[in-house]
């Protein structure tokens, strides 16, 4: 960001007890250090002279060029960015992927947290499946627990080889299948 001429800064978190969520997620890059496990935290002036350290060793050749730029490319300001979150929670919201409603701030910050760093972790790409899913099975119109076809869960690929199996069993022992609709809905394609 430096090299193209947006401003950029070191943020520390506190001694006591570090960075709140809200203020992790602004970060675009979070830098870790290997620290023994029973002597897992540094105080302010270790991580400002540690993190000092590293980045003099890192290859500065002078104050305008470091080794952590990376392709040419201009990154997007943080307005764009928070304009996208603003967008896509909107759509999530719409298609009721908030639930239960006292979780959202959590959710979101979870959100914002997955889409702000690279290197997933596992639970980071559950999230991302679950906006996925969300944004296939349920639209503004039919949101999710409002009886809509995603909630179906013949319709999630796992469920519904197991509710087709139980189906089977209980078709076999009473004989009687008009009554239950086929897999995808009523019958058409894609409904």
């Amino acid at each position: 960001r430096h090299v193209m001429g947006q401003r950029t800064g070191i943020l520390f978190g506190r001694e006591r007890f570090g960075l709140y969520n809200d203020e992790v997620g602004l970060a675009d890059e979070i830098v870790t250090f290997p620290v023994d496990p029973d002597f897992s935290s540094l105080n302010i002036a270790q991580a400002a002279l540690l993190m000092s350290y590293e980045w003099m060793k890192s290859g500065l050749e002078d104050e305008t060029r470091t080794n952590f730029s990376g392709p040419d490319m201009k990154p997007a300001s943080k307005e764009e960015l928070h304009g996208l979150f603003a967008y896509l929670e909107g759509a999530l919201e719409a298609r009721g992927y908030f639930r239960p409603a006292p979780k959202k701030p959590k959710m979101i910050d979870n959100l914002r947290a997955v889409l702000t760093r690279p290197g997933f972790a596992e639970p980071e790409l559950k999230v991302l499946r679950g906006i996925i899913s969300s944004l296939d099975r349920f639209s503004p119109a039919m949101p999710r627990g409002d009886g809509s076809p995603g909630d179906d869960p013949r319709r999630l690929p796992a469920a519904a080889a197991r509710a087709r199996k139980a189906e089977a069993a209980r078709l076999a022992d009473t004989g009687k299948d008009d009554d239950i609709p086929p897999l995808g809905g009523k019958g058409t394609d894609n409904d």
